[in-house]
């Protein structure tokens, strides 16, 4: 007799084991010649050595499925122990599977675009309005890398700035501290990963979440950094920022250059950095625009509405200016 040990270490047990344990239920009655317990992620069998290798060979090929697709049916189960390729057909442009098993494809052309200016360049600018999915899809192309192993951590940094408000002393440790201003973050990688494999990830450092003042002094290899919310960096950050790619890192910096919200008299670190970075090699930008908004349809409504809004503005004021301006006539 021969036994094995056998370690689920690319899926979640939750989603491998089914609801009160169907899937592992199955397993087992599909192989009624071996002994097995399963308890946490290790599944253990017993049985002649043949009939081992082969349930062992079968759990891979199910736990590479359900690490990617973030779910295991019943029938991609029979299909994989009968030794039949699983049925499935990816979606064109899949970049990754939420926890819900939802592909996760650019849903605009500017999205596509920032796929592939990922998979070209070792930084990528994506820029536009609330709501175009520019942060999303970053946190996918990172997650979808660690997946397949092209990096080794992801590193997701914001700055630490209020909208308008000033939330004074927040209590508690320093991450329930900062907490609050990365709370997007975590909502997104909530979406792609399970709770488990994320609290893992998180544990072990392989995904790491922090303000953009901690950033100082890091060199990141192997990673893939986003910087979220950009355009309330300032100069000096910025650069600072910018000068943390490591070797076989690749980086990503998110913004929207109409929601600045740094005093009046400081100036964005990212519009300066794209002034100086424009066609350097290397380098790639993605310009979202207002028809690019996927949110909710009301969000493209309200962005038109507030830029009509302060392009009155401005022609107000410029219509001031001109009628304050002394005539030549009357000097």
């Amino acid at each position: 007799m021969n036994e094995r040990t056998i370690i689920i270490d690319g899926a979640d047990p939750q989603i491998f084991y089914g609801v009160n344990n169907n899937n592992i239920s199955l397993i087992r009655n599909l192989f009624p010649k071996l002994r097995m317990a399963a308890r946490g992620n290790v599944i253990k069998v017993i049985g002649e050595e043949g009939e081992t290798a082969d349930f062992e060979q079968k759990i891979k090929q199910l736990e590479a499925y359900a690490s990617q697709y973030n779910k295991l049916p019943e029938e991609v189960i029979i299909d994989v122990i009968k030794g039949d390729a699983p049925k499935r057909v990816d979606p064109e442009g899949a970049i990754i599977y939420t926890t819900t098993g939802r592909p996760v494809i650019p849903r605009n052309a500017n999205q596509a675009r920032m796929v592939k200016s990922f998979a070209e360049n070792d930084l990528t600018f994506a820029l536009g309005p609330a709501g175009t999915g520019k942060t999303y899809i970053a946190i996918a192309l990172a997650v979808a890398a660690l997946k397949n192993k092209a990096c080794k951590r992801i590193i997701l940094s914001r700055p630490a700035v209020e909208a308008g408000e000033k939330l004074g002393f927040l209590p508690g440790d320093m991450k329930e501290k900062i907490d609050p201003y990365l709370r997007p973050l975590y909502d997104a990688l909530e979406d792609m990963l399970p709770a488990l494999k994320l609290k893992e990830y998180m544990e072990a450092d392989t995904i790491q979440i922090a303000p953009l003042a901690f950033m100082r002094g890091r060199t990141l290899n192997d990673a893939v950094i986003i910087l979220d919310e950009a355009q309330n960096t300032t100069k000096h950050q910025m650069k600072m920022f910018l000068t943390r790619l490591g070797v076989n890192g690749k980086m990503i910096v998110t913004g929207d250059c109409s929601q600045i919200d740094l005093p009046r008299t400081v100036q964005s670190g990212l519009l300066q950095a794209l002034k100086i970075l424009r066609g350097v090699k290397g380098i790639g930008m993605i310009e979202y625009e207002k028809k690019d908004i996927v949110r909710h349809p009301l969000v493209q409504r309200i962005v038109d509405a507030y830029e009509h809004r302060e392009k009155k503005v401005d022609e107000e004021f410029a219509a001031r200016l001109t009628d304050s301006e002394p005539n030549e006539t009357e000097i």
